[in-house]
């Protein structure tokens, strides 16, 4: 048994069987539906067929990050365990959780002065998160120590890859990802755009694609070019979906023909509540290992 605990935040975007397999631990995010608080806590208070429903109907959708009491209170019965705590945090470019973590450790240092607290910034989000922190769970059960762990994730965090589409311009407008105008006329022409997480883990629009079949295929296209090791690509791939399985799968399928050496089959999972909450409906990411984000 590691002498120490890998965690991270619910947005990871992964089952809950994700969870208990690997062995790591996490603190749910919240959103509001309609005003009222739930915890986003992998779709058991609501099912995600249920939020992305609502959404599409229209209601009222926001995040809240956990706050420092939160990780406090979260944090302090692993170091009651004496376990250290290898954290890793939404990206910075899309919540402030971060400074959240780091607060809360920063006051847990002096009450547990043996103990390591380790807060990373891991640069990523949703299934993407995912799939960094299941390398990190293969890190620690090969024997690595939490100091070698937090170092590969400090340096190699950047070439976790993420690029997503959406088919409803709708979220992206609504969080000023794309201007009113060239989302009417991006509806108005059935424009899916491409997007994907930079340096500083940012959500960036970086074409414009014609449809839902050209944007699955553009997908599959970054891959080929970022991957590690090309088509020889031999890791793990993760897609995350939101209420939109079958172009997830459609995606998925095509990878799975075109990466022979994959090292298991496709692993699709759902946008959770905090991350669909901005992305909506319809929304594809794809996550996998590659060269590494410099703009």
């Amino acid at each position: 048994m590691s002498d120490y605990i890998l965690s991270c935040c619910s947005t990871a975007d992964v089952e809950q069987s994700f969870y208990d397999s690997r062995d790591i631990r996490f603190l749910c995010f919240h959103f509001f539906l309609d005003g009222v608080d739930y915890p986003d806590d992998l779709g058991k208070s609501i099912s995600f067929d249920k939020f992305y429903n609502a959404m599409a109907n229209g209601a009222d959708t926001r995040t809240s990050q956990p706050n420092v009491d939160e990780f406090t209170n979260y944090f302090t019965p692993m170091l009651e365990e004496g376990k250290d705590i290898l954290h890793l945090s939404l990206s910075s470019g899309i919540s402030g959780v971060v400074n959240a973590a780091r607060i809360a450790a920063e006051e847990l240092s002096e009450k547990y002065p043996d103990r390591k607290i380790y807060i990373v910034d891991s640069l990523a989000a949703s299934a993407g998160f995912g799939l960094l922190m299941d390398k990190l769970a293969d890190l620690r059960d090969a024997g690595q120590s939490i100091d070698e762990v937090r170092n590969f994730a400090e340096n190699n965090k950047k070439k976790l890859n993420h690029w997503f589409f959406t088919s409803d311009l709708t979220y992206l407008v609504r969080g000023g990802r794309v201007s009113k105008t060239a989302g009417f006329f991006g509806s108005a022409l059935n424009i899916c755009p491409l997007l994907n997480v930079d340096y500083e883990g940012k959500l960036i629009a970086r074409e414009k694609i014609r449809t839902k079949k050209k944007v699955i295929e553009a997908c599959e296209k970054k891959m080929e070019e970022l991957a590690e090791n090309g088509l020889d690509y031999n890791g793990k791939v993760f897609i995350s979906n939101a209420h939109c399985y079958e172009d997830a799968r459609a995606l998925a399928d095509i990878i799975e023909s075109r990466f022979p050496k994959l090292a298991a089959p496709v692993q699709i999972t759902s946008i959770g509540t905090t991350i669909g909450s901005h992305t909506g409906p319809g929304t594809v990411a794809l996550f996998f290992w590659g060269e590494e984000r410099y703009n």
